[in-house]
């Protein structure tokens, strides 16, 4: 089985490599990436792409037809990832997230794809009052980057397929260790925040809801998908992925993150206005189509796993949301060197910095 990972020089595609060539040690795995983020590496002594047959580097606005001869499945990974990267590129995350997203479905057609596998987000419920969102209810985006997450969705919805699978996978938040880790995601945050400080700031009231889900346990919602059948909730589904149990409050968060790592004293801003950004989803459709690729790293081991990284690493930045490992910086600091230019495109001038 030949496998095309679109973004696999990120947080999840070392992840995912991992656990797919542990699980199929024959399976072949193409990445193809931007490399925006490849020098990002978190504790690791050995590049993650050596688990990939063949890896290209390219703008995913530029993959062509070529690049999908003999894949069996897509794995689509590449995006401008989070709400502050979309919200300074907004016209750019529709372009990158929705525009070539459609465009790569529509090649992959094309080329005689079997599954296609699009990595979702359960963002699109943004401000959802009530109980847990299902896939029927309605969306709220709030952002640029859940906004390209639906309408992406809704665009694949429209093509034919032909005989193609195509599995929209909502995941929860993102958490746990990698070895490209992000710390601009809320546990990874807090952990980070913990073993530097021992300290953990909410900036909100702590209220607002978040599903979460290991990112281990995202390469097994994958693994799924690109084995799934349209007898297995049809030839086109969206579906949330992750766990009914792992519907947490913010500041329930990082009060686990407190009682695990001795000496972590946690403020949360109680007069804080409200973070919009609140939603608890239902992850019933999941467990009933996917039984056995349901998340299994608990929310104690994600922290473990992170705090035993972050040792690995050596980790002891205090402005750690000054480094490279949130998003936003390194694109700031490609731009500021000149290697990138306001669409977030190469210009392939070396600044005196790198020469």
């Amino acid at each position: 089985m030949r496998i095309l990972i679109t973004g696999n020089m990120g947080y999840i595609g070392p992840v995912l490599a991992k656990y797919l060539k542990k699980n199929y040690p024959r399976i072949t795995l193409v990445g193809y990436d931007t490399g925006f983020f490849g020098h990002c590496l978190t504790g690791t002594e050995y590049l993650p792409e050596l688990f990939y047959e063949c890896q290209f580097m390219g703008d995913i606005r530029d993959i062509g037809i070529s690049h999908l001869n003999g894949v069996d499945a897509v794995v689509h990974l590449a995006a401008v990832s989070n709400d502050p990267m979309g919200n300074e590129f907004e016209a750019i995350t529709n372009q990158i997230n929705h525009k070539s997203s459609l465009r790569l479905v529509k090649l992959a057609i094309e080329a005689g794809v079997k599954n296609f596998v699009f990595a979702s987000s359960c963002s699109m419920y943004g401000q959802s009052a009530g109980g847990p969102r299902s896939e029927s209810d309605p969306t709220n985006p709030l952002t640029a980057y859940a906004k390209s997450k639906i309408g992406t969705e809704s665009d694949i919805k429209q093509l034919n397929l032909k005989q193609m699978v195509v599995t929209c996978l909502r995941f929860a938040t993102a958490c746990g260790m990698s070895d490209r880790l992000r710390l601009d995601l809320v546990l990874n945050d807090f952990v980070a925040c913990a073993v530097t400080s021992q300290k953990i700031t909410v900036l909100s009231d702590g209220s607002p809801w978040r599903p979460l889900i290991d990112v281990e346990d995202m390469s097994r919602a994958i693994d799924w998908a690109i084995h799934r059948s349209e007898h297995q909730g049809g030839r086109y589904l969206a579906v949330n992925a992750g766990r009914n149990e792992n519907n947490y409050q913010v500041k329930d968060l990082a009060m686990t993150v407190s009682k695990l790592i001795p000496g972590v004293e946690v403020s949360i801003n109680a007069d804080a206005p409200p973070d919009l950004r609140s939603y608890m989803v239902d992850f019933s459709l999941f467990q009933s189509l996917a039984a056995e690729y349901l998340p299994v790293v608990s929310l104690e081991d994600s922290i473990e796993r992170l705090r035993s990284g972050f040792d690995r690493m050596l980790f002891s930045n205090k402005n750690f949301r000054d480094s490279p490992y949130m998003r936003l910086n390194t694109l700031r600091k490609h731009m500021q060197h000149g290697m990138l230019d306001q669409n977030l495109r190469w210009t392939n001038n070396l600044s005196k910095d790198f020469l």
